[in-house]
């Protein structure tokens, strides 16, 4: 939270700033773990692996973490990649 005579100070600028500051974190972390799990399966392909990774980008989306067309492009692309992997 900057620290400025200019800026606002009343209690609903503060808690405001709170609130965002928890959800960049949480949501940072979110699309971390999203990232993660998309690189392990790229690494080992897989059916099982294929439908926890939709399942989570399916939830991200739900929860505005990410975009729904953004989670839509990924799920399409990963179930490609796990497809030519065999």
């Amino acid at each position: 939270m900057v620290d400025s005579p200019t800026v606002p100070r009343s209690k609903t600028v503060l808690k405001r700033q709170r609130q965002t500051q928890v959800r960049h974190e949480r949501n940072k972390s979110a699309r971390s773990a999203l990232r993660t799990s998309e690189r392990k399966l790229r690494a080992s392909p897989g059916a099982d692996e294929l439908k926890a990774v939709q399942a989570d980008l399916d939830k991200a989306a739900a929860a505005g973490v990410i975009h729904r067309n953004k989670a839509a492009r990924k799920k399409s692309r990963l179930a490609k990649v796990a497809k030519n992997a065999g």
